[in-house]
């Protein structure tokens, strides 16, 4: 039995950070995989000047990214990117049902099966994570999508992976783990854990694809230390990807199939 998933994300290279695995590894499986896309990412942190060059480059970024794990459409939905502290006050600031009513329109169009969004916090704070919430679960509402999946990381995890990293000594001087405490989820609430150990080459050239986003000059962005890992490192650290089914009793271990509500 096949599915149609629909992935909305914020920004390009999001998909590559909390998704990419599980797309791949959808794809792979014959699910149609649609990566939906709601800002241009022009306000990003980048390697040049913010501005419309760089919304054109991240949509090729994009595609690169789409291509390595085999979606099926990518669809931009070319809303203004809200900035890290809603300082432009763009997709984050929008009243909730305009972009809900489109991406309703194409999850009919696709005939979703399954949708995947962020948890309520937006994974670290990003008010254009925390609207993807609202706005995908709003869109699922009205589309009558079945199943909606939050897209998150286990914060034990999360803490343990930023120890292995630290012993490599590729984070930047004066990065805080602790800022992270409270960002993405708690164990107890997931309810889906997924095996992307076989896909870790397809997230790693997703990441790889959005070269805006490593660069910077000083070659200690986020993005740029995980592609500096050791290849055994990186398949470790970004071989599980976790989600949150409202409505499931998580369960002990968490469900490993994605679709498992589907079946």
């Amino acid at each position: 039995m096949s599915f149609c998933l629909v992935s909305f994300h914020a920004h390009p290279d999001d998909e590559a950070l909390l998704t990419a695995g599980t797309l791949a590894r959808a794809a792979a499986e014959g699910h149609r995989v649609v990566l939906v896309v709601a800002t241009r990412g022009e306000a990003g942190l980048s390697d040049g000047p913010p501005g419309p060059g760089l919304a054109d480059r991240r949509a090729d970024e994009l595609d690169r990214s789409a291509a390595a794990l085999g979606c099926a459409k990518v669809i931009r939905l070319d809303y203004p990117d809200s900035g890290m502290r809603n300082e432009h006050q763009g997709f984050a600031s929008m009243p909730v049902e305009e972009p809900a009513e489109r991406l309703a329109a194409i999850l009919r169009a696709e005939r979703a099966d399954a949708l995947t969004v962020y948890d309520r916090n937006g994974g670290y704070g990003h008010p254009d994570h925390v609207q993807v919430h609202r706005v995908g679960y709003r869109a699922a509402e009205l589309a009558g999508t079945r199943l909606v999946l939050e897209a998150t990381v286990d914060r034990t995890a999360l803490t343990r992976a930023l120890s292995l990293v630290r012993w490599t000594r590729l984070l930047p001087p004066g990065f805080a783990p602790d800022r992270l405490r409270h960002s993405y989820s708690d164990r107890t609430v997931i309810t889906h854990r997924i095996d992307v150990r076989a896909f870790a080459g397809a997230k790693r050239q997703s990441m790889a694809a959005h070269a805006s986003q490593a660069g910077g000059g000083s070659g200690t962005r986020t993005l740029a230390v995980f592609l500096r890992l050791p290849t055994p490192l990186y398949r470790r650290v970004f071989g599980t990807e976790w989600f949150i089914e409202a409505g499931r009793t998580p369960a002990r271990p968490p469900v490993p199939d994605l679709f498992a509500s589907l079946r």
